[in-house]
């Protein structure tokens, strides 16, 4: 579990690796994380833009920007939290993710939350060609 708080705002991601979607003999490695949201302020927010940078272990950088999260702007009034699930494919069988969500307060204050770097990686022992 990777853990980062901004402004009372706290991200926690937990990616897992998926066998069964990945083809390491295609040079195609998927993790799926979820992301748990919860907010630990006195003031409504809300999620409106994410901006993911993700690298393989080759060094390339993947850089998404877009608007909320698996289709959602959700709204978090103090003491909620919200979580999805999402994935992500690399061409390596490690890398790692990081980035930032574009929050509102109810004012209309704009304000970034990190989301904490977190690493890709196969269990050991797991084969990565056949």
């Amino acid at each position: 579990m990777y853990r980062a708080e901004t402004r009372r705002i706290e991200v926690q991601v937990a990616p897992q690796y998926l066998p069964d979607r990945s083809s390491p003999e295609n040079g195609y490695f998927f993790w799926a994380y979820k992301i748990t949201l919860t907010n630990r302020s006195g003031e409504t927010v809300q999620l409106r833009t994410r901006h993911w940078k993700i690298t393989d272990a080759n060094g390339r950088l993947q850089e998404v920007r877009g608007a909320g999260v698996v289709g959602e702007q959700p709204i978090l009034k103090p003491g909620a939290n919200f979580e999805y699930t999402s994935g992500v494919p690399l061409p390596t069988p490690s890398g790692f993710m990081t980035g930032s969500y574009g929050m509102v307060t109810e004012a209309g204050e704009p304000f970034d939350i990190e989301i904490p770097t977190f690493s890709l990686d196969i269990p050991q022992g797991t084969r990565t060609i056949n």
